[in-house]
């Protein structure tokens, strides 16, 4: 499969835009054909040092990015087939439709892979949403619980991203902060630099965070105890009671499903609830939209996750919907539970979002009101 997939990737491809259209012969055919064996020799390997035990930053980069790229152009030739079949239906010979189709999907590909490199990079838009909390005080009325998630500070050094993070999410006045996991790709060590601006974040109740999938693929451990030095509480399977104008109201955490068979770690919501007040309605932050089936079953108000990054590239969100219940807003779950899926702050792999946006999140929390 470690060879299989990129030989499809390319071979797929490599038939649009540069067999077909040059017809097998000439010094384009040539030069296509070089540059694709030429990738497809070297993805699998960049991989391998970027993402195995070497962790080689620029290997991580040369290969994320022409992965990205490569599925992009993969998901256009895909809509290309259907459009060299209309246009032979139309009567267009052979060769001209296959000329047509390769620039067709060159221009819109570099397009999009244009695009989508500025909206990844991006500091992203603040959507802002109003969720109705049952049994919420009314004292609680306007609570701005203000979300980042899957920021991924990776082998890319965006520091400077992470302190324009900060900046708006301070400028959204939270009473709440919140990181609902993928925190960093690497350890502490290697990407504490772009972490340590989250130290500036102001939320006069408290900043959480919790550990995603991400976390357990390096050091989540050293990352739970890292934000902890910088002021945020981690929530290992444990709640918060807050108190705001004679009112409460519990914040919990949950571990990533990730993290089941090492010591100590994994989800235990029962363990997160334990000795809080029955009748104080519950906001949880748990990294994947699929633990909202125990959530609901434990009469969780409210379940805060990220994970899905809305797809990141589309049409990849397709894929996500099979593995996740939710891949992007509010959703309403077994009766009075609900789900906020963000879209993911940051990005993973691949420097690219295409109809995918990254968002800072405020949720605005008002009590339920009858009809």
């Amino acid at each position: 499969m470690f060879l299989l997939i990129p030989a499809l990737l390319f071979a797929l491809p490599w038939w649009t835009l540069v067999a077909a259209p040059t017809g097998g012969t000439g010094p384009l055919f040539w030069t296509g054909t070089a540059l694709c064996v030429l990738g497809m020799l070297t993805l699998p390997v960049a991989m391998f040092l970027g993402h195995g035990p070497a962790q080689n930053d620029p290997a991580v980069i040369y290969g994320d990015t022409l992965l990205g790229v490569l599925w992009v152009v993969f998901s256009w030739f895909v809509l290309g087939v259907f459009a060299r079949g209309a246009l032979a239906v139309a009567g267009v010979d052979g060769a001209t439709a296959a000329r047509i189709v390769a620039i067709g999907v060159l221009t819109i590909s570099a397009a999009l892979v244009g695009w989508g490199v500025y909206e990844a990079r991006r500091v992203p838009r603040v959507r802002t949403v109003d969720v109705a909390i049952r049994g919420l005080a009314e004292q609680l009325d306007g609570l701005r619980v203000v979300v980042v998630t899957d920021t991924h500070f990776a082998a890319l050094d965006r520091r400077r991203w992470s302190e324009r993070v900060v900046e708006v999410v301070n400028a959204q006045h939270p009473d709440i902060a919140c990181h609902a996991g993928d925190l960093a790709d690497g350890s502490v060590a290697k990407r504490r630099a772009q972490v340590d601006p989250l130290a500036e974040v102001d939320a006069p109740l408290g900043r959480f965070y919790i550990t995603g999938n991400h976390e357990y693929f390096g050091d989540a451990q050293g990352w739970i105890d890292h934000m902890a030095s910088l002021g945020w509480q981690p929530l290992h399977n444990e709640h918060r009671t807050l108190a705001h104008e004679g009112a409460r109201l519990v914040i919990a955490g949950i571990d990533d499903p990730t993290g089941v068979g090492l010591p100590g770690h994994g989800p235990d919501l029962p363990a997160a609830l334990a000795g809080a007040d029955p009748d104080l309605p519950v906001v949880l932050l748990a990294h994947q939209p699929k633990q909202i089936a125990e959530s609901a079953a434990a009469g969780v108000a409210l379940q805060i996750s990220g994970h899905t990054h809305g797809g990141q590239i589309w049409p990849f969100h397709y894929l996500v919907r099979l593995d996740q219940p939710v891949v992007a807003g509010l959703s309403r779950h077994a009766g009075h539970t609900q789900l906020y899926t963000s879209r993911g702050t940051g990005f993973w792999g691949p420097q690219l979002r295409v109809f995918a946006p990254s968002e800072i999140t405020v949720l605005v929390l008002h009590p339920e009101r009858a009809a």
